[in-house]
C-alpha cells in the first residue's frame, strides 16, 4: 500500500496500484479541487500530462 499527498494540497490518499490511488483520489479531486476538474481550457493532452506525472510520484513512493 502505497501512501501519496494530493499534487494540489496536503490531503493523503492511499492505494495498492496508481488506478487504485487515483479512484480513491477522486472524490477528494471533485470537492476540493471542482475548478481544475471543471476547467473549461484542460484539453485532453493536460490530462494525460498528469497521469504521467502522477504515475511516476506513485511509483517513486
Amino acid at each position: 500500500m502505497k501512501t501519496l499527498k494530493c499534487d494540489l494540497c496536503d490531503h493523503i490518499t492511499q492505494g495498492e496500484t496508481f488506478e487504485e490511488w487515483m479512484q480513491a483520489l477522486m472524490p477528494h479531486y471533485k470537492e476540493a479541487h471542482a475548478d481544475v476538474m471543471q476547467d473549461p481550457n484542460k484539453t485532453k493532452a493536460d490530462g494525460e500530462k498528469w497521469m504521467a506525472e502522477n504515475k511516476k510520484r506513485f511509483e517513486a513512493a
